[in-house]
C-alpha cells in the first residue's frame, strides 16, 4: 500500500472534490472486472472516486482496504459510500518528455497591430506535426521534400 503524507493528502483531497465517481461497486461486490476497471482508472486518471453502493459501513471500508492493498493504491479519503484513491499515473513521464516528435502542439502566435500603436494579437495555436508557423504569422504545411529520380534510381 502506498503511504502519503497528511500534506499530499490534503492537496489530492482537494483535488478530488470537484470529480464524479469513475467507478461504482453494486451489490455483487468487489469482482474481478470491477477490480480490473479501477486500476485502468488509476492508470488513466491518477487519483478516482469510487461510489460503493452497499449500506454496511464495516463493508466499504474493507472493500477500501482490499482496493488499495491489492492495486498498490494509496487511501486519500473515506466520506459515506465515496472513496477517493490515488496512484501515480505510469505514463505521466512519457506524457511530459520534452521532444514530443510528430503529433500536435501548442504555438502561441504574436502578431503586432496592423496601426502599430495598439497591443499585439496573442493567439494559441494547435498544429499538427506537418505544419509550420511562417515569420508573418500564418500557419503552412510543410512541403514534402522532394526527391531526385535519379537518386532513387542509383539506390536501387
Amino acid at each position: 500500500m502506498l503511504k502519503l503524507t497528511p500534506a499530499e493528502r490534503s492537496l489530492l483531497r482537494a483535488e478530488a472534490h470537484g470529480l464524479k465517481p469513475t467507478v461504482m461497486i453494486g451489490a455483487e461486490g468487489l469482482t474481478e472486472a470491477v477490480m480490473n476497471e479501477i486500476s485502468s482508472s488509476l492508470d488513466a486518471h491518477g487519483l478516482i472516486k469510487i461510489r460503493v453502493l452497499g449500506d454496511e459501513r464495516e463493508e466499504r471500508v474493507a472493500i477500501y482496504e482490499q482496493i488499495c492493498s491489492e492495486l498498490d493504491a494509496a487511501p486519500v479519503q473515506h466520506i459515506g459510500k465515496l472513496l477517493v484513491i490515488y496512484r501515480p499515473k505510469k505514463e505521466a513521464e512519457k506524457s511530459e518528455r520534452g521532444a514530443r516528435g510528430p503529433g500536435l502542439r501548442e504555438v502561441v502566435i504574436v502578431k503586432p497591430s496592423p496601426s502599430g500603436t495598439k497591443r499585439p494579437s496573442v493567439k494559441k495555436v494547435v498544429i499538427k506535426g506537418n505544419e509550420r508557423v511562417t515569420a508573418g504569422g500564418s500557419i503552412k504545411r510543410a512541403k514534402v521534400r522532394q526527391v531526385s529520380s535519379k537518386k532513387t534510381a542509383a539506390k536501387n
